[in-house]
């Protein structure tokens, strides 16, 4: 609606335009009519040659938005899986890691514990 609407004021422009030109460049009646006839055949050239670009720019949007409804899905379930398959993945390494963490936690512990009972005896000799 609103590219008809632009078209015909685009029009309706060019029409003024190349009469107001038209009549107030002074001429002989047969030059006014070659004038007005040769005018109004680039107007209609350009008018069919804007046609035509409307025309391409409606079949680009029209395949780009079939691309986008067609691959979108697609990269989106392939970035799924890929996450899924990257999680499982690391899920051995990640209880390795936290198995080998509580390990090194006791050993502080038991460090910690050791410390406290060495402190403990010195203090108890002194």
């Amino acid at each position: 609606m609103r590219a008809k609407t632009f078209l015909i004021g685009l029009s309706t422009g060019i029409v003024g335009g190349i009469a107001a030109v038209l009549f107030t460049t002074p001429q002989t009646g047969e030059q006014l009519r070659s004038n007005i006839l040769e005018n109004s055949k680039k107007a209609k050239e350009n008018l069919l040659e804007l046609k035509k670009q409307t025309i391409n720019l409606k079949n680009a949007t029209f395949s780009l938005k079939n691309e986008v409804e067609n691959n979108i899905p697609k990269i989106i379930t392939d970035l799924r899986d890929s996450i899924s398959s990257f999680k499982q993945e690391i899920e051995p390494d990640a209880m390795k890691l936290k198995e080998e963490i509580e390990g090194l936690q006791k050993s502080i512990t038991e460090i910690e514990n050791n410390l406290s009972e060495l402190n403990n005896k010195k203090s108890n000799e002194q």
